[in-house]
């Protein structure tokens, strides 16, 4: 019904010249630790501007992961993903949503704590910064197996798959 809105696919299987979602996600990624790491260093050596830092990262990661999250679903919804794939994709795609409303419930208790006194983060907070911290190198982990064992977008695959080799 909508095929003729976009232009052909090339030889990622994209609409367009490469990847997007990648892209996106590593700001996430950079913005989710460099929070933490913030969050931590300010603690430690009673730096509370560095909690100031913190918030506008995780704030604006929230935003992003919503992008990185609509480039993910089209780009694994154009991906030609064999069956062997299909499991990594699946937890991948559940744990980004998940992360989702993860980062935006911790930004909307990092509001809170904001408003409250700017000077103090309380320790349970620090723990789910570390869990959150934990979950995203785990997210990490399943986006390269996509990428780098199972090859998803890459020329050599979609090649592959055409073929009928997969």
């Amino acid at each position: 019904m909508f095929d003729n809105l976009l232009p052909p696919l090339n030889d990622h299987n994209l609409p367009y010249p490469d990847t997007i979602h990648p892209i996106v996600v590593h700001f996430v990624i950079a913005m989710v630790l460099f929070a933490f790491f913030c969050d931590i260093t300010g603690y430690f050596t009673r730096n509370y501007k560095l909690y100031e830092v913190s918030w506008w990262n995780m704030f604006v990661a929230t935003i992003c992961i919503f992008i990185a999250i609509i480039f993910g679903e089209a780009e694994a919804g154009w991906a030609m993903a064999y069956d062997a794939v299909e499991p990594v994709l699946n937890v991948h795609t559940l744990i980004g949503w998940s992360l989702s409303g993860i980062i935006a419930a911790i930004t909307g208790w990092r509001y809170v704590i904001r408003k409250e006194n700017p000077r103090k983060l309380p320790l349970p907070y620090l723990g789910l910064g570390f869990l959150l911290t934990c979950l995203v190198f785990f997210q990490v982990y399943l986006g390269d197996k996509l990428v780098w064992v199972y090859g998803l977008h890459t020329v050599e695959m979609v090649d592959a798959v055409k073929e009928g080799l997969l």
